[in-house]
């Protein structure tokens, strides 16, 4: 007999996004969906992580593994779930607020320890949940609930620290073109090695700038013109929006090279994934406590 196609495995759960109508985070949920169907991932082997914030609705529209975490301790939890089982595919969903405020040291050890997982933020340049207060990338002179005379800091260039932390995969996407953004993910998820995806995903509720129309006036696609494999071109595309007053926005893949993981070198790992490793004996346990005695 024939051999019986397998039945297409469905990613996503019973639980709808809450999101506010129109908010990008639609597409980025919808980026990820796609990518992951395209790559055929076996969904017991997929984990979603998210911290806190409108981002953090992630974790629970997926069937797969899951954890909603603390606010900025997305990716200690998401290196955790790696380190443990490196047979997991490890997608991390968090926010400017999250990832780029409170959460941002632990970007830089993530990126610089090369842990294989993709890092996707919801950038949409102000503090949705706690109803519109100025984020680390709310531009100068930006009016918000915390700001209202205008932000006076300037706002933090997440792709220029992800390049000098040392990450492997750096991309930006806008939530205005789906498709492009499902590539971004998708790429990101086969490279081996951290990926950060930064995606504008314009908040629709609180902040009246940063719009669709502004974003869709001002990005353009990195072109064959553009070495990816050249770090200082990519930092030069990074940092492109602000030495051109925000009138030129690069999105597409700035940066990408490869080297070893974590996984790769870390001597614990070398019989294979922890979960798959026998539990030590009593005697085990005691002939290494020894060596402290």
């Amino acid at each position: 007999m024939p051999e019986q196609a397998k039945p297409k495995q469905v990613y996503t759960s019973a639980n709808k996004p809450i999101w506010c109508p129109g908010c990008g985070d639609f597409g980025v949920f919808a980026g990820i969906t796609k990518a992951v169907t395209d790559l055929g991932l076996d969904k017991s082997k997929v984990a979603v992580v998210s911290g806190i914030g409108c981002s953090s609705a992630m974790p629970h529209s997926f069937s797969t593994y899951g954890i909603h975490s603390l606010h900025g301790r997305l990716l200690p939890n998401a290196s955790g779930m790696k380190l443990a089982n490196d047979e997991l595919t490890v997608i991390g969903s968090g926010g400017d607020g999250d990832g780029y405020g409170i959460g941002v040291g632990h970007l830089v050890h993530t990126a610089r320890r090369n842990i294989d997982m993709t890092y996707i933020i919801m950038n949409n340049e102000i503090y949705g949940l706690t109803t519109g207060q100025a984020s680390p990338t709310t531009f100068v002179g930006q009016k918000t609930k915390s700001t209202p005379f205008g932000s006076i800091e300037t706002p933090e260039n997440p792709l220029a620290v992800a390049l000098a932390s040392g990450a492997t995969y750096v991309a930006r996407s806008f939530s205005g073109d789906p498709v492009h953004m499902a590539e971004m993910i998708k790429n990101g998820i086969q490279h081996r090695g951290f990926s950060i995806i930064d995606v504008f995903s314009p908040c629709v509720t609180f902040n009246d700038y940063n719009t669709y129309d502004w974003y869709r006036k001002r990005v353009y696609k990195l072109d064959q013109s553009h070495d990816p494999s050249n770090r200082l071109m990519a930092y030069e595309k990074a940092i492109e929006a602000e030495s051109t007053n925000w009138e030129k926005i690069p999105i597409g893949l700035l940066y990408k090279t490869e080297k070893p993981t974590y996984s790769d070198l870390d001597i614990t790992l070398k019989e294979g994934p922890l979960v798959k490793q026998p539990f030590p004996t009593k005697e085990k346990v005691q002939e290494i406590l020894k060596e402290y005695y």
